[in-house]
């Protein structure tokens, strides 16, 4: 495993985030698609990850992911509980266990989770604990709801006396970032004034609904709905398509700024926001014109630029 010398202040800079499970789980594939700008088929490329990869992932501006992909071969996993137990589980702030579904060997997976549990007890109680249920396009749709709740249940029992939160997640739809859209918006230090934000300037606007993505993962950073909306996963949705839209700009060496999609009902307009985040203002007042919500837009980018996540 390589090792990197930093600086107490780097350190503090840095939150450590563990992402564990057995091999073949998928940890690395969802790495790839929400940090390095993958597309769902072409993390089939993609090796086993062997031993640990560290990396350091800038998310919004001064918040560094010290991201440690670890391999899931059961002869490295061993090492984890082993001589490696204090490296691996020391300081930690999140840990995301990734479980594969369909997993020949349900039971193995579960004793591995629960080394990682204890190895988190002793060396950083305090870290937030994520289980990912992947790979759930696999599974059936009529099926999913109760196998995702049995296994839920399972972990949560395991998992005592820390607390726990489950997701299901598939690399093919948007669970995959729902699930890592909560999870980052728990490490962000000031999500609770961006919230503020939002919300006096949907309310001052008139707006339907106000969201702020990540500039690179396009994961929501914060939301203020006024107006209720049936589809409950749409902001995850459109992080995807957005985020692969901006990826084809890209190709075609163009830098993706704004995009503004108007029918008889509402209108949606994203664009670049401040050096970190774009913003979605959504309007179903017929009477607010485009020149309206781009005036309103600029207007707001410096009192969100004052606070641009330090």
């Amino acid at each position: 495993m390589k090792k990197r010398v930093t600086s107490n202040n780097q350190r503090r800079a840095q939150k450590k985030v563990l992402l564990m499970g057995r091999s073949e789980a998928g940890k690395t594939s969802m790495r790839s698609i929400i940090f390095a700008n993958y597309i769902a088929r072409d993390t089939r490329r993609l090796g086993a990850t062997m031993d640990v990869e560290q990396s350091n992932v800038r998310f919004l501006n001064n918040l560094v992911l010290n991201l440690w992909d670890c391999g899931g071969q059961d002869n490295f996993m061993e090492t984890y509980f082993t001589t490696q137990r204090n490296v691996i589980y020391s300081n930690v702030e999140v840990l995301i266990f990734v479980f594969d579904v369909q997993s020949s060997d349900v039971q193995k997976d579960l004793e591995k989770y629960q080394g990682c549990i204890e190895g988190i007890i002793k060396f950083s109680p305090d870290a937030m604990i994520f289980c990912l249920i992947h790979k759930m396009d696999l599974v059936p749709p009529a099926q999913r709801e109760h196998i995702f709740d049995s296994r839920r249940n399972e972990l949560e029992f395991r998992s005592k006396p820390l607390k726990i939160c489950c997701y299901a997640t598939s690399i093919w739809d948007e669970t995959l970032y729902n699930a890592w859209s909560k999870i980052m918006s728990l490490l962000i230090p000031n999500v609770a004034e961006l919230k503020r934000k939002l919300r006096k300037f949907a309310d001052t606007i008139g707006a339907d609904e106000v969201l702020l993505f990540e500039k690179a993962t396009f994961l929501v950073v914060a939301d203020h709905v006024r107006k209720e909306h049936s589809e409950k996963h749409r902001f995850e949705k459109i992080s995807n398509i957005i985020k692969q839209f901006k990826l084809s700009c890209n190709k075609m060496q163009s830098f993706f700024k704004s995009i503004e999609v108007r029918n008889s009902t509402f209108s949606a307009h994203i664009e670049l926001f401040t050096s970190n985040m774009y913003i979605m203002v959504v309007m179903s007042d017929p009477q607010v014109c485009s020149a309206a919500i781009q005036l309103n837009i600029n207007n707001a980018k410096q009192y969100f630029r004052e606070q641009d996540v330090s």
